[in-house]
């Protein structure tokens, strides 16, 4: 067992417990998954029902006949104190206690029991198991954002010692800072690269400037792995060239788990082993497998707090191929409240405008990075970080390919930046609507 594994048993997460668990789901045959995801399904929406106070006046004590019947729990609910959620025999000084990043807009506390959590840490040891990295030896290159208080900043800084880590703080970007960034690259053995899509790709588009590929510098490194943020088909090209390695891409929840990790084949596959992922419709039923909804997860094994048909508030496709104890989440298509309303009544969803003119803007490598604000309901601001000022030319241009895909007559503000203003925690939204 290694640093980072005897660190989670010394804080009472059963690791060895949690794997052992996973070894067990993942050997169950595919034609007995169905009898085990309606068994734990709904073990824990009984436990639930019985053991937390708030699940029971959420579901009005009801007992539901079909699973499609459970109501879904949205973020807003569940921004009341931590203490009036959480299940009977469960205090908070007994469970794992964290807070999601508020990129949805509504932020709050969560809690998992001990087991849960370990279980959570048990999945991503698989996933990253799946292309022979480990957190013992694998030397990783973090590019996250970390706590600016003093007793945050020291504890994830540990957890990277443990873990093997060398953070990259990502809340300046400058070239000054990605030099920087390439110099420890020439020094240190990194097996693998790993953090927020928007931060990496920016270190990509620097690399490809300088006309650098990262392998001929740190010959060791085999993988990217990127997470938290969109991946656009053009951005993995692009990271899959001036790296030299093959691109991952993982989309978790922290207080869910990792939900999608891509796999040696190239196919994004979702967890249905600690949860259950479901893609539902606007009357909140689920749809065939090829239709696109928003995507609603189950934890199946959180006692401490329920997380049953939890909204995630994002939007997606789970693949024609997959399997219920396999499935691939085909197309991840963003935020669900990220929405686009135009004059004409026209309602597109927010990453549309990003998209479109990302497709025009980045052509000649000028444009490093931007964002898309709606502050009216005809008026956008392009607010972008690049070598030199867009001409009225290219300008021109975005506005002819957004009136084209969009509407005519729409207000747009073009906005040159030095550094863009990420969250907290080192994202960066692509879309923002201030209406």
């Amino acid at each position: 067992m290694n640093l980072f594994e005897l660190s989670l048993k010394f804080n009472g997460f059963p690791i060895g417990k949690a794997k052992e668990k996973l070894r067990q789901i993942q050997a169950i045959p595919e034609s007995e998954y169905n009898s085990y995801l309606d068994g734990i399904k709904q073990d824990i929406l009984t436990f639930h029902q019985e053991n937390n106070p708030f699940y029971k006046s959420f579901t009005d004590g009801k007992k539901y006949e079909e699973w499609a019947e459970v109501p879904i729990m949205q973020k807003a609910h569940l921004q009341i104190p931590l203490k009036k959620r959480l299940s009977i025999g469960y205090p908070k000084s007994k469970v794992y206690v964290n807070k999601t990043s508020g990129s949805s807009g509504h932020p709050f506390l969560f809690a998992k029991d001990k087991f849960c959590h370990a279980l959570t840490w048990a999945e991503i040891l698989d996933r990253f198991g799946w292309y022979g990295l480990n957190f013992h030896n694998s030397k990783q290159a973090r590019f996250y954002g970390i706590p600016l208080d003093q007793i945050g900043y020291q504890k994830e800084r540990f957890k990277d010692l443990l873990s093997s880590r060398y953070r990259f703080p990502i809340f300046d970007l400058s070239e000054e800072k990605l030099e920087q960034f390439l110099n420890v690259f020439r020094r240190k053995k990194f097996d693998h690269i790993n953090g927020y899509t928007s931060s990496i790709v920016l270190f990509a588009k620097y690399l490809q400037k300088k006309k650098i590929v990262l392998t001929q510098l740190c010959p060791t490194l085999k993988y990217c792995i990127v997470t938290s943020e969109m991946l656009y088909d053009s951005d993995k090209d692009l990271m899959q060239k001036w790296f030299g390695v093959p691109i991952v891409n993982e989309y978790g929840a922290s207080e869910l788990d990792l939900i999608a990790f891509t796999n040696r084949k190239g196919d994004f596959i979702a967890n249905n082993e600690t949860l259950f992922v479901e893609i539902v419709d606007k009357e909140d039923r689920p749809v065939p497998n090829g239709q696109p909804g928003r995507i609603v997860i189950t934890g199946l094994y959180n006692r401490a707090h329920p997380m049953i048909r939890y909204d995630i508030g994002d939007s997606g496709i789970l693949d024609e191929r997959g399997s219920l104890k396999q499935p691939i989440l085909k197309q991840l298509i963003g935020r669900t409240n990220d929405i686009a309303r135009l004059p004409g009544g026209k309602t597109v969803p927010g990453l549309t405008f990003y998209y479109v003119t990302k497709s025009v803007i980045e052509d000649d490598g000028n444009v490093k990075e931007f964002v898309v604000e709606q502050t009216a309901l005809d008026t956008f601001r392009i607010i972008y970080t690049s070598e030199r000022i867009l001409t009225a030319e290219e300008e021109a241009t975005i506005k002819k390919a957004l009136y084209q895909y969009l509407e005519n007559d729409l207000q747009l503000i073009f906005e040159r930046v030095a550094v863009m203003d990420r969250s907290k925690r080192g994202k960066l939204k692509q879309f923002v609507s201030k209406l």
